[in-house]
């Protein structure tokens, strides 16, 4: 028995604005280049991290996408590592495309400060070397009800610190809890805070560190809701056919495999279906297109 598909889910593309709001919340001015370079190139995280000097022309502006790296644990890893980096990424083939002259210029300057060379990675984890600052929970009001029995039968309400401490409750409104406790002690002098441990890198970001340190303060003070790294993938795809970009180019700067993928972007952004309106109006009335 065949199965009807599963529409898909309407993408929801953050706009210009919003990016702008997102991009004045990172913390510095690599992490910032890091997230145009991404909404300006449509990489993938894995392609976007592992760019090296070499692989931008400067002179012509011409990028060109030949590997990616994935995160492994060192148990999956051929040498024991984190960080593999594979030739040929997504669909076996290189993607060759043009930045625009304000991101390659940006990039540009940022291998002249840092005194990158060729093969060098354009953007690396930094250690962290001050104290760590918890954000606060994103979530809303903990759940009524209370938490599952502990060893001695005992429930406790979510969202303090009883639940945490006595029915070892992890769900993010007992984090959150603790997380504000020890906060609190912290401001009042009573617990040094800690240094956050390095992450085991050979240069290339790990992912969920960026989120966690990078994107999710940043969206929340820019409040983006649940705005993922990944879609500024999406968004450069649609500025691009919204702004009326060659449906063909378009594909071949994502590197989709098909042109019914990249045609699932058109129309994304609130504002897509404006001229379609304009043009209704004109027919409906004649006279106020006239007079406009």
């Amino acid at each position: 028995m065949k199965i009807p598909p599963v529409p898909d889910k309407p993408r929801h593309i953050i706009t210009a604005d919003q990016f702008d709001s997102l991009y004045q919340a990172l913390p510095d001015i690599d992490t910032q280049l890091l997230v145009e370079t991404a909404i300006e190139s449509g990489l993938r995280w894995g392609e976007l991290t592992e760019l090296r000097v070499r692989d931008l022309d400067f002179a012509t502006r011409i990028l060109t996408v030949s590997r990616a790296v994935v995160e492994l644990s060192p148990e999956d890893h051929p040498d024991g590592g984190r960080f593999l980096v594979k030739e040929y990424p997504k669909d076996k083939e290189y993607r060759r495309f043009k930045l625009s002259q304000q991101i390659a210029r940006k990039i540009d300057a940022h291998v002249t400060a840092n005194d990158l060379g060729p093969d060098d990675l354009l953007f690396t984890y930094q250690a962290p070397t001050h104290p760590r600052s918890r954000p606060s929970s994103e979530a809303g009001a903990p759940p009524a009800g209370m938490t599952e029995p502990n060893e001695k039968g005992r429930r406790y309400r979510h969202g303090t610190l009883t639940a945490y401490n006595e029915a070892k409750c992890r769900c993010e409104h007992c984090r959150g809890a603790y997380a504000m406790y020890r906060a609190k002690r912290r401001a009042d002098g009573k617990d040094e805070p800690r240094t956050p441990r390095p992450r085991d890198t050979d240069g290339h970001i790990p992912a969920d560190w960026f989120r966690h340190q990078v994107w999710y303060p940043a969206r929340k003070t820019a409040a983006l809701g649940k705005v993922r790294i990944h879609d500024l993938r999406h968004a450069h795809a649609s500025w691009l056919l919204a702004g009326g970009a060659d449906l063909q180019v378009v594909k071949e700067r994502l590197g989709h495999a098909s042109i019914a993928t990249t045609a699932k972007y058109l129309h994304t952004l609130p504002t897509a279906d404006e001229t379609a309106l304009d043009a209704l109006t004109r027919i409906r009335n004649p006279q106020m297109s006239r007079s406009a």
